[in-house]
């Protein structure tokens, strides 16, 4: 009889069949079968979880893994190691904040050699577009192995992403058509953003509005209308634009959309207004955005909002992705919402996007990339955890993560998290 190298039980496995008990056997870094879950599997090891989850590694899209300051090495060692303890088994880098911006074959090859040996988690890459890419270097990115490309219409990429006019918008997306990878859109449009009238959040979130994003969607629209390219926005904030997008998928036009939990979290009204871990681009905006955007979410079809990732940025932004799964489980559990659900918006699109055909999903021939998440289980994220999370009483809690099989050692976890629990700190706000 076959002798797999690893076999995990759980009463409550999310596979493409539904949630319920299995047994997971592992053979070679691969998933060889899912059976039932007292069948009789010679292993050389095995894990019974009982009651916990048995969830697909999430795959986060658009992560950013350098802070300012940082060598890129000591940025994916750190950045991966959190992202394993939050149950990522994947991270697919954006192109830029980062030294150097992934915008040529030459950088490329820097991020490699900087990843290599140094990652607690797989790494795929998007390649950077500016102004200046032109169809030679595109092709270039792609033939040494990005899995999409990215680009900005205002400073949604950093300084190394300029901005894209309309021209170049649509030329880029001709030329990704015929590779036939996405390509991610940080939406706000340039000419709509204003002047911070102060340093505070409600003046960030004052010259940020809406309507630079339904402007910056409308662009790429009618520029993906034209060229037959998949175009997906990150992150998709403003709720208001979510008739837009229904629209444009109605007719045909291949665009997508993800969100970030701290848009679904945390309401601009819970923000305190000086604390610079709330920061970020777009802004976080108002309850009743957080409400729609839930909604558009929740449709159900996945024309609209059809995933969620970190939208991790060490430095510059929110610095929260070993919160992930924690923190949007507390909002989607609230909302009737079950684990099914969880895994599809954080694994299975996300590695349908960007073409991981082997990620994903729970299933014979897939990647053995596997999260064990208590779902029962509080935690209160440490005060000194910092980011907008820290202090906050979550539900649910990533007890191991498996990448091709093997566990992952991510750093010593939270470990004061669990006792304390019970000790206060406040909640996410309440859904209305």
């Amino acid at each position: 009889m076959r002798q797999f190298d690893l076999v995990i039980r759980s009463r409550c496995a999310v596979t493409p069949v539904g949630v319920g008990a299995a047994a997971v056997a592992v053979s070679g870094g691969r998933i060889a079968t899912v059976a039932d879950y007292t069948a009789e599997l010679p292993c050389a090891r095995e894990t019974d979880l009982g009651d916990v989850a048995l969830l697909p590694g999430l795959v986060d899209v658009d992560v950013a893994v350098q802070a300012p300051g940082q060598l890129l090495s000591q940025g994916y060692a750190r950045t991966t190691r959190a992202a394993a303890a939050g149950g990522v088994t994947t991270v697919v880098v954006a192109p830029a904040p980062a030294r150097p911006a992934i915008t040529s074959p030459g950088a490329l090859r820097a991020h490699l050699h900087a990843s290599a040996g140094n990652c607690a988690t797989h790494v795929a890459f998007l390649g950077g577009v500016t102004p200046r890419s032109t169809p030679a270097d595109l092709a270039d990115l792609r033939a040494n192995g990005v899995v999409g490309f990215a680009c900005s219409l205002s400073d949604g990429g950093s300084p190394d992403l300029a901005p894209l006019d309309d021209t170049q918008l649509r030329k880029t997306m001709a030329e990704l058509t015929m590779m036939d990878v996405p390509l991610l859109v940080h939406s706000e449009d340039s000419g709509e953003l204003g002047v911070p009238g102060g340093p505070g959040n409600g003046a960030m979130l004052a010259a940020r509005p809406p309507r630079a994003e339904r402007r910056g969607l409308e662009r790429v629209i009618a520029a993906a209308r034209v060229s037959g390219a998949r175009a997906h926005i990150t992150p998709f904030v403003a709720a208001e634009c979510a008739a837009i997008v229904a629209a444009a998928r109605a007719m045909g036009v291949p665009v997508s959309a993800q969100t970030c939990p701290h848009y679904l979290c945390l309401p601009a009204e819970h923000v305190p207004d000086t604390d610079l871990s709330y920061r970020c681009r777009p802004p976080i905006r108002s309850d009743a955005n957080r409400g729609a955007l839930w909604s558009a979410l929740l449709d159900g079809s996945g024309d609209i909002v059809g995933s969620v990732a970190s939208g991790h940025r060490p430095g510059t932004g929110i610095a929260a992705i070993r919160w992930t799964l924690p923190a949007l489980w507390t909002a989607a559990q609230r909302r009737g919402r079950g684990l099914d659900e969880l895994s599809r918006w954080t694994s299975l699109r996300p590695a349908e996007l960007v073409g991981l055909t082997g990620k994903g999903r729970i299933e014979a021939g897939r990647d053995a990339d596997l999260v064990a998440f208590d779902a029962a289980a509080p935690q209160t994220v440490p005060a000194t955890e910092g980011g907008p999370y820290a202090g906050r009483r979550l539900q649910g809690r990533v007890t191991r993560t498996w990448v091709s099989g093997e566990p992952v050692d991510s750093g010593p976890p939270s470990v004061h998290a669990a006792g304390r629990a019970l000790l206060g700190g406040p909640l996410l706000p309440a859904d209305p």
